[in-house]
């Protein structure tokens, strides 16, 4: 029996649900295998004790191991930030918070209180950052001693709760989480202040002909901490944060964004992979595409498109889980000898996109076209390719033809086909029987 991704994460969230992994852990898992999961980045909150992220630079530097086991990091040993630092009373009741948590989980490595790096007021109540540090697992050199554990401390009717607790190395190639989630409705985003300048874009928008569509602006930080109202988070994520410059690699991990992408995973399958070939694509491609022989002699960029020329269709700094639509890919010819690829994306619920990529012989393949896809239509996919070279339609499972004007039907085949572009209407049968006529002139 093969185990899903939800069945793992559900068994280590399981074994390990006081802790959380590397947030880059899934990412690096998948990115073989990019050109089929779009964008499932996304912090993983419980993996296991032994995956462990580092915070970065300025206010949460952390130190490298030397020849006393004393830890001066400024993480560990600077005074408490923020407007509750001189609050007794609050602080009290985070390290209680801590205690509490760590005898739930049975942990026993780390007795005493830790160390409150941040402290304040938030839309959503009073929030914290903690600090542990360890003075066992040291090694020579640095870039894989275990140093100590972090956690968020967020409000709740309850008082002071303790988010999952971090390990922590002096690796400066991993990152920790940096920014968590709060409030009843997720509407506030608390970031901490790492020395290296932020920017965030709270939502995401899609141009008409489904390009991503983001504003990003800077981070204010104060006091060694942001906080930013942002619309509500509980059912989808549309909120990204990322180091100056934007990019995937400067992406910020967010607490809590992996409970909103994985709630809903209980009842969901693994997405439907459709490929096609249209008569004629063997010729420029080599080969037929769809063939698992064909993609397991060449490199999965020759037969799937790569972030590069998906790029304007990539949520860089956005955090997504893959969408519910078939995820379709089309393999063909042009008529002046190009090859073409028609590829899907989509993003939690939000409608699916589909790009048209061409390529003269073995040059990269390049985005020229792009539309929405509306799987519920008798054609969801139409999409007009520039310099003439047809029209582009796909209706899984159903038989098509096409005419110009008012001329003569043309068988055209089934699933997908790329029509003349004089081609003026497709017929659809599905295979029920039902009959659509669709106007491509609309």
């Amino acid at each position: 029996m093969n185990m899903s991704d939800h069945d793992v994460r559900e068994v280590l969230h399981r074994a390990t649900s006081h802790l959380s992994g590397r947030p880059d852990l899934l990412e690096n898992v998948r990115r073989g295998g990019r050109r089929r999961v779009r964008r499932f980045r996304v912090a993983l909150t419980a993996v296991c004790a032994a995956v462990v992220a580092v915070p970065l630079g300025g206010a949460l530097t952390v130190p490298v191991w030397r020849d006393t086991p004393e830890v001066t990091s400024p993480m560990f040993n600077e005074p408490t930030k923020g407007d509750l630092a001189g609050d007794d009373a609050y602080l009290r009741q985070v390290r209680a918070a801590w205690r509490r948590q760590l005898e739930r989980s049975g942990d026993t490595q780390m007795p005493g209180d830790p160390h409150v790096v941040w402290a304040g007021r938030t839309p959503a109540g009073p929030a914290a950052y903690v600090a542990y540090a360890s003075t066992t697992d040291r090694n020579e050199g640095a870039g894989d001693n275990h140093i100590g554990w972090a956690a968020f401390v967020e409000p709740t009717g309850g008082g002071p709760q303790v988010r999952a607790i971090e390990a922590l190395t002096d690796d400066p190639r991993q990152r920790s989480t940096q920014a968590a989630l709060l409030g009843a409705e997720r509407d506030v985003l608390l970031v901490l202040d790492s020395g290296q300048p932020m920017e965030f874009s709270p939502e995401l928008r899609y141009t008409p002909d489904g390009r991503i569509s983001r504003t990003y602006q800077p981070v204010k930080f104060e006091d060694g901490a942001a906080i930013l109202r942002i619309p509500p988070q509980k059912t989808k994520v549309t909120v990204a944060l990322s180091f100056t410059p934007v990019s995937e690699r400067n992406t910020v991990q967010i607490l809590g964004a992996a409970d909103v992408l994985f709630s809903n995973e209980g009842g969901r399958r693994d997405v439907q992979r459709i490929k096609r070939t249209l008569p004629g694509a063997e010729q420029v491609w080599g080969g037929d595409p769809s063939d698992p022989r064909y993609e397991g002699d060449r490199s999965v960029y020759e037969v799937s498109a790569g972030p590069e020329a998906l790029a304007a269709w990539d949520d860089v700094a956005g955090l997504h889980a893959p969408g519910d639509a078939p995820e379709l890919y089309v393999y063909g010819a042009t008529a002046d000898g190009r090859r073409l690829l028609l590829q899907s994306i989509q993003y939690d619920s939000d409608p699916a996109r589909v790009i048209a990529l061409l390529a003269r012989g073995d040059a990269p393949l390049e985005a020229v076209a792009s539309a929405f896809a509306d799987w519920t239509a008798p054609l969801p996919v139409r999409l007009r390719l520039p310099d003439d070279q047809g029209i582009l339609v796909a209706a899984e499972g159903s038989a098509l033809s096409y005419r110009s004007d008012a001329g003569q039907w043309h068988d055209a085949g089934r699933d997908a086909a790329l029509l003349p572009p004089t081609a003026t209407e497709v017929r659809v049968t599905a295979t029920g029987g039902t009959v659509s006529t669709v106007s491509l002139t609309s």
